[in-house]
């Protein structure tokens, strides 16, 4: 959830890290995932077994990384945008069908999930990764009373110690569903509304913040923060402080799919790490080191009872009955986008 090179620059590097890899003698495989989200181990390992490279580049909102794409950016083989904008990238051409037979085990993925909440039930073009909720954390030996919803943003005694994401539609769509919608409304005044919402919110958050919230709450700079729940629920098996809570009026939950350019350059060996990455051994051990949910049906049983205990990583259904998916809007998001823009623009 990095990447704040200039578009020129990160060309170059693309470039020099492919004459690298072809110095080397080694295929490389380039992903464009977030950061800290992927078992390093797993990729050593991959790489010892198919005697190649693997080169990461992080981006930290799925919009910068559409930003990027669209300016020209190419070079990778594989990239994780959450559905919603995955599905964009496959309606603009941007990203290729995928051929299943290449991914065998792709018969793992959990299919009560490809039936009742995928974009792409039928993999076409995506394969999904992990699934998270996006809530808040809080420190309970920090703050006051019990965290239960959106309405912890109101509080003016945590001005200064509180984040909210640096992403339009988890936060714009936070103060949505805060003021009883839908985190995917289409409807203009809606929209507005739940902007005006943020802006007080404005007030009281320290910043918006994507990356830094897991080492700042950890480490009591910040009190309460918005983010996404594996990030959160590594940093709490280390502090029994910090409280990871499913706001009372609704969240939202997502998944994070992979998928192949149109123009990678290595697709093959794309298509053998993705099919690696959901061998249910695997998508087990990568559950467990980012504490998001790999929707690998066969990996379950592995897993600690720990985490297959955990509601925040097998989110109980009652709870689920609260939870949105964000979807793409087409012309719509252009609401989003003006509300957002004057928003940052008055940070």
């Amino acid at each position: 959830m990095k990447l704040k090179f200039f578009l020129p620059f990160a060309l170059l590097l693309t470039a020099l890290l492919f004459l690298a890899g072809c110095g080397g003698g080694k295929p490389t495989l380039y992903l464009y995932n977030w950061a800290d989200y992927m078992d390093p181990d797993l990729v050593k390992e991959f790489e010892e077994l198919h005697g190649c490279r693997v080169v990461l580049d992080t981006f930290d909102t799925n919009e910068a990384m559409y930003a990027k794409l669209k300016a020209g950016a190419t070079g990778y083989d594989i990239i994780f945008p959450t559905s919603y904008m995955a599905k964009l990238l496959w309606e603009e051409g941007l990203i290729r069908e995928l051929d299943l037979t290449k991914i065998p085990n792709s018969v793992h993925v959990d299919a009560s999930y490809l039936s009742n909440k995928a974009m792409d039930p039928g993999m076409r073009y995506s394969v999904p990764y992990m699934i998270g909720s996006t809530g808040i954390a809080y420190r309970s030996d920090r703050v006051e009373g019990e965290i239960d919803g959106w309405n912890a943003f109101e509080r003016t005694d945590l001005a200064g110690r509180m984040t909210l994401m640096n992403d339009m539609r988890e936060t714009l769509g936070a103060a949505l569903i805060y003021l009883g919608h839908s985190a995917n409304s289409t409807n203009a005044a809606e929209i507005e509304a739940a902007g005006e919402v943020v802006k007080r919110w404005m007030g009281n958050i320290a910043k918006f913040e994507n990356e830094q919230y897991k080492s700042g709450i950890a480490s009591s700079e910040f009190f309460l923060v918005h983010g996404y729940s594996g990030d959160l629920l590594q940093v709490i098996d280390e502090d029994e402080a910090i409280v990871y809570v499913l706001p009372k009026e609704g969240f939202m939950i997502g998944c994070d799919d992979m998928v192949i350019p149109v123009d990678a350059p290595n697709a093959e060996l794309a298509y053998t790490f993705i099919n690696y990455l959901h061998d249910p051994e695997v998508a087990a051990r990568n559950t467990e080191w980012v504490y998001f949910l790999a929707p690998n049906s066969s990996a379950y049983d592995l897993l600690s009872e720990e985490v297959k205990e955990d509601p925040a990583v097998f989110v109980p259904e009652e709870l689920m009955q609260r939870a949105e998916i964000l979807r793409d809007l087409g012309e719509d998001n252009t609401l989003y986008i003006k509300v957002w823009d004057q928003l940052k623009a008055g940070q």
